[in-house]
């Protein structure tokens, strides 16, 4: 997953020669997906989408705009994007437009809602936070081969006090590039707000993690590092030694069907707008 850092996407589309803005709420199993973005040939989440609202709104073309990009095999339930459309286009299809995106995309894609956005809404640069969490069974007896797709098997117990303490030392700001993959003119420096493992009621290791934002395969490369600490493959201290590093090593990314994204925050009403100036300056 990651949120590139430029964009050429005006400030404030919706508010220029009468463009709505549409905010879009969805769900979404990524087994089947490419991941969220689109590419030719290939079956994703955004592609699905746009030619979805390309044959309700119909026009030729129809590019959304997302809070957050999914890998492929990863998962969401609380994703958010935006999309603008004239305000003819919009008196015409905005009502009931999540019932019909629902009966054209696949069973795997589920609109909560699409509305008319609040003024100044950008569902990426808007966004205050983004929650992941990421399941694995590390006891055969707990391996359901009914969940296989949203939950990953690990060969060996899981010490989640060590893991919580090792994680602990990343919460805060600081330059994730040991677990981010380099992107042009895209900064690793993120916030890291909470990342913590518990035990849920089917005693899977479940880790809630939460940012300002993450760069691409950053939390599946923390998923790693840390399962290498809870197995006993490496010590306590070893996480924040290699984040101080800075550099790729030889931690392996998990895999992507046991992460979700679960949810976007964004601030109240009248303060969208700063919010996504704040955020595009503060990237650039």
């Amino acid at each position: 997953m990651s949120n590139d850092l430029f964009s050429d996407e005006p400030a404030s589309p919706a508010q220029d020669g009468g463009l709505v803005r549409i905010r879009i709420d969805l769900a979404y199993d990524g087994t089947d997906f490419v991941g969220w973005a689109k590419q030719p040939g290939l079956r994703s989440v955004q592609g699905e989408l746009d030619a979805a609202l390309e044959m309700i709104t119909r026009l030729d073309s129809v590019s959304t705009t997302v809070a957050g990009r999914t890998d492929a095999g990863v998962h969401a339930r609380g994703q958010v994007v935006h999309v603008d459309v004239s305000s003819a286009v919009w008196d015409r299809v905005g009502p009931r437009l999540d019932h019909r995106l629902n009966a054209l995309t696949g069973r795997d894609i589920v609109v909560s809602r699409a509305e008319r956005a609040d003024p100044g809404f950008n569902a990426r640069f808007s966004a205050l936070s983004r929650r992941y969490s990421y399941r694995v069974a590390d006891d055969r007896h707990w391996i359901d081969p009914l969940r296989r797709h949203e939950v990953v098997a690990h060969r060996a117990p899981l010490d989640l006090d060590a893991m919580n303490e090792a994680a602990s030392k990343l919460v805060g700001l600081r330059d994730f590039a040991a677990f981010c993959r380099k992107r042009p003119r895209a900064t690793t420096t993120r916030t890291l707000l909470n990342l913590h493992w518990h035990r849920d009621t089917h005693e899977l290791a479940v880790l809630e993690i939460r940012a300002d934002a993450f760069c691409h395969s950053m939390v599946r490369a923390l998923v790693g590092a840390m399962l290498m600490v809870g197995d006993g493959r490496r010590e306590v201290g070893w996480l924040l030694t290699h984040a101080n590093t800075r550099r790729r090593g030889d931690v392996r990314v998990a895999p992507p069907h046991g992460l979700v994204l679960e949810e976007i925050t964004y601030p109240p009403p009248a303060d969208l707008a700063a919010q996504a100036l704040a955020t595009r300056a503060r990237r650039a």
